[in-house]
């Protein structure tokens, strides 16, 4: 059973990363010139490491087995964008993330 749970995981990851190849080809038709952050690329970061690390926060809606799949997808959405494109904002999102999961588990 735990094998076809990481077949999930695989594979949503690879499909959110070929869809952020696409959506990166739509949206910059021009070389790596951009220097700024994407806003909505930033909170799909910022969401998808956060359904990732704590994957318990939806656990009274969803099975966390959905939850991780959905952020893994979200994240290789953000990662497979072009090379450049997508990589500050998953560090951001991997910070803020753990910043919330630091709060909520060491101070809560």
């Amino acid at each position: 059973m735990n094998e076809i749970i990481y077949l999930i995981y695989l594979l949503t990851f690879i499909i959110g990363s070929i869809l952020g190849l696409l959506f990166s080809y739509k949206q910059h038709n021009e070389p790596f010139i951009y220097n700024k952050s994407d806003i909505l690329v930033l909170i799909i970061a910022i969401l998808a490491w956060i359904l990732l690390i704590d994957s318990d926060i939806l656990s009274s809606i969803v099975n966390p087995i959905i939850s991780i799949s959905i952020g893994l997808f979200l994240i290789g959405f953000v990662l497979g964008m072009r090379p450049g494109y997508g990589r500050y904002e998953t560090l951001i999102g991997l910070i803020i993330s753990i910043a919330i999961y630091g709060v909520k588990y060491f101070l809560l």
